[in-house]
């Protein structure tokens, strides 16, 4: 099974927890190994620098001191180890000895390090105590592991003196060892990481069990979602999940709540338009069924009669749903296209167009000199479907007007009339589809005021009505109109 296949299978929060813990562990492991590294060697150095400015002591006194026993330069090599011992106090877990001609001669008292009880040490050094070079080694014996300095003395061609280089040949060749035990010189440094490996340790189950703790508390609202997840339904869209604090986490669950908003309207929106479909159309097919059925079809004047009555059903029909068509996309971001237009002109043409509608006293009110970013044919539609109720509820050779203006930073396009007007408890009806507040006088669909109202609301507007039964009323689609400087919106 792939890696991932299984990765799969374990829990999102158990999966944060082991990447919290490894992150936690990585971390905690290199920064303890690196700083064991870095101090460990910083040790060494320190334990090599020792070693090397306490044989360059010993260079010094045995090739420009004087023997303290006969107040002359050493000639002795001996002598001058010996002296050197006596004078030098070794530290911490450092031993010194001496050597004479290969042999071990001289054990420092004040050396903590016992070297002359190690004969793995001093046959390891021994050689090294005869040649013509200081040495710096390490050396590991089955006692300690060592850090060592050989420095060999013979005497010079002039009677004195040298170290670490040859001299005369002459016996007797003397030699001081210097040796830190590195493991015990390193323990207080390895039991201090030792303390830390332990505190790392649980270091490491306590923010393990945090991890768990707070993966837990992250991902409540997603397990929250979850369940509020399942138990949505076709039929039940208004369960929501339930948002606490103002995280990530809680913006996804309210980022959620408003797509299941989105849907509960899309379906109602859809309920309702299958609703209305079914009642709209089947007044129309009934009546066509029922006039083919008792039509005379050897009688050509029935016939003639059915048939256009059939077509007349048809056509209305058509437009009905054309329509709910319009309505149904009205909900789409793409509903509406706005570019730059001359409202001055559009006012024109939408008078020029509305004249068709009816045997009215057509009039234009003003025209507004300005540019607005608008769907011109959303807009001429909406403006024409307000002139087409103008007609409908007003008498032959009444005022109809239209007019543009730019007031207070929105377009106002409207139409008014001297027809019926619109009574008080209408006025939020007749917006609703198939709503009409004068079934006498119903000769369309019942949507067109619904249109105009989807229409505005696409470029961010609305639809306000002023009327006075008995007096006419006043339609007006208020659009966002932005002053200069600012941009005008784009769909």
């Amino acid at each position: 099974m792939r890696l991932s296949q299984r990765l799969g299978r374990v829990s999102v929060r158990a999966r944060i927890g082991l990447a919290v813990l490894a992150l936690t562990g990585l971390a905690l492991a290199l920064a303890g190994l690196v700083a064991l590294a870095v101090l460990d060697d910083a040790e060494r150095d320190r334990m090599h620098a020792d070693l090397v400015s306490d044989l360059q002591e010993f260079v010094v006194l045995a090739e420009e001191g004087v023997d303290p026993v006969t107040g002359e330069p050493f000639t002795d090599p001996g002598a001058a180890v010996r002296t050197s011992m006596e004078r030098n106090v070794p530290d911490t877990n450092e031993g010194v000895v001496g050597f004479l001609d290969g042999s071990l001669e001289w054990v420092s008292r004040d050396a903590q390090t016992p070297l002359a009880d190690d004969q793995a040490f001093l046959d390891a050094v021994s050689p090294l105590t005869e040649g013509d070079a200081i040495v710096y080694t390490s050396l590991s014996t089955p006692t300690a592991d060592y850090l060592v300095a050989v420095a060999p003395a013979r005497q010079s061609e002039d009677g004195g003196l040298v170290v670490g280089a040859a001299g005369t040949g002459a016996v007797p060749v003397a030699a001081q060892v210097l040796a830190y035990d590195v493991n015990a010189e390193l323990g207080l440094l390895h039991r201090a990481f030792r303390i830390y490996a332990l505190v790392a340790a649980g270091a490491f189950v306590a923010v393990g069990a945090l991890a768990w703790l707070l993966a837990g508390r992250l991902l409540r609202p997603v397990g929250a979602l979850a369940e509020a997840a399942q138990r949505i339904g076709r039929e039940d869209l208004t369960e929501r999940v339930t948002v606490t604090g103002a995280d990530d986490v809680s913006d996804m669950a309210r980022s959620v709540n408003t797509m299941l908003d989105r849907l509960e309207a899309a379906f109602e929106s859809q309920t309702a338009l299958l609703n209305d479909v079914s009642h709209e159309l089947r007044t129309p097919i009934t009546v066509v069924r029922g006039h083919l059925e008792l039509m005379d079809a050897d009688d050509p004047g029935d016939a003639r009669e059915v048939r256009d009555l059939s077509l007349e059903e048809l056509d209305r029909m058509t437009a009905l749903v054309e329509d709910l068509l319009t309505l149904a996309k009205a909900d789409r971001p793409d509903f509406v296209t706005t570019a730059p237009v001359d409202v001055r002109d559009l006012t024109l043409s939408v008078l020029d167009k509305a004249a068709a509608l009816g045997p009215r006293t057509w009039e234009l009110d003003e025209a507004a000199d300005a540019v607005a970013n608008l769907d011109r044919d959303r807009v001429t539609q909406a403006w024409l479907q307000l002139a087409s109720n103008a007609v409908r509820f007003s008498d032959e050779g009444s005022r109809v007007s239209l007019g543009s203006r730019v007031r207070e930073g929105r377009l106002e396009l409207w139409v008014s009339d001297e027809g019926v007007g619109v009574a008080d408890e209408d006025r939020e009806r007749i917006f609703d589809r198939f709503g009409q507040a004068h079934s006498s006088r119903r000769d369309g669909s019942g949507l067109g005021l619904s249109i105009v109202v989807a229409i505005a609301r696409g470029h961010a507007g609305h639809v306000d009505l002023a009327s006075v039964p008995g007096a006419g009323s006043t339609f007006t689609l208020s659009l966002p109109h932005p002053s200069r400087g600012q941009e005008a919106p784009e769909s």
